[in-house]
């Protein structure tokens, strides 16, 4: 109990932290207009006729590669700077319930952002054609969270690297980046020309795209939400270790 219960207070402390200040507001405004601009302007989905999510799917790896660093590069990074970090350790709470709970708020704040589309994008759907794919849709938004956990608990890692938020930012941006390309057409087709067929499989097997293609198609399979839950859990296992270190 004494885990759960503090592991909240730093969950509440953190999610009081991001309403505080306009920042907050201001990233879910830019986020639902970034997402908006990208499905329905870029993609043309009115032009398409078609009353499904893969448009509006298909976008977000890319969007939270900018935007997800930007929420965790503070995450530790700030709390060094500012010297915060040392009071955060003399309360009676544990590395890992510290770890728990900063990255359960900031995901909880992420899918705050997630939820918020659901309204704009369901409503357009439905006025489209009341025939939709419900199971793809429901695929498209686990798989949409789970690839924003991924993403953050990434960041919380290199947030915990360094005091500089900078640097924390870049460096989250180039590790998401390669969790993606890894396993993205373009780039195994690259990979055809040197490297054989099973190694390519074990190379795109890293990759989160594949295992959210699978989401987003609808198709809830454990293999591809382990995958996500693996990641995470070795990045906050990571991101414990480097803070023991530095402490």
């Amino acid at each position: 109990m004494d885990f759960v219960r503090n592991s909240m207070a730093v969950l509440r402390r953190e999610w009081k932290s991001y309403f505080e200040s306009p920042v907050a507001y201001v990233f879910l405004a830019f986020y639902l207009v970034l997402i908006g601009v990208f499905t329905f302007i870029l993609n043309g989905f009115y032009e398409m006729g078609q009353a499904n999510l893969r448009p509006f799917f298909f976008w977000h790896p890319w969007v939270y590669l900018l935007l997800v660093p930007a929420v965790s590069m503070r995450l530790w990074s700030e709390e060094r700077r500012s010297g915060t970090i040392e009071l955060l350790l003399t309360l009676p709470v544990t590395m890992t319930q510290a770890v728990l709970g900063k990255f359960i708020a900031a995901w909880l704040f992420l899918g705050l952002a997630l939820a918020l589309t659901c309204p704009i994008v369901l409503t357009t759907v439905f006025w489209l054609s009341g025939d939709v794919d419900g199971g793809a849709i429901i695929g498209g938004y686990v798989g949409s969270f789970l690839l924003a956990g991924t993403y953050l608990a990434v960041g919380m890692a290199t947030s915990a690297m360094t005091r500089n938020q900078v640097i924390s930012f870049v460096v989250s941006v180039g590790m998401c980046l390669v969790l993606a390309m890894i396993g993205f057409p373009p780039f195994t087709s690259m990979m055809v020309k040197w490297a054989p067929g099973w190694a390519i499989e074990v190379v795109a097997a890293f990759s989160v795209m594949p295992h959210y293609d699978t989401l987003q198609r609808g198709v809830l399979d454990l293999r591809d939400i382990g995958y996500f839950v693996s990641v995470i859990v070795a990045m906050l296992v990571g991101t414990r270790l480097i803070l023991e270190n530095k402490r």
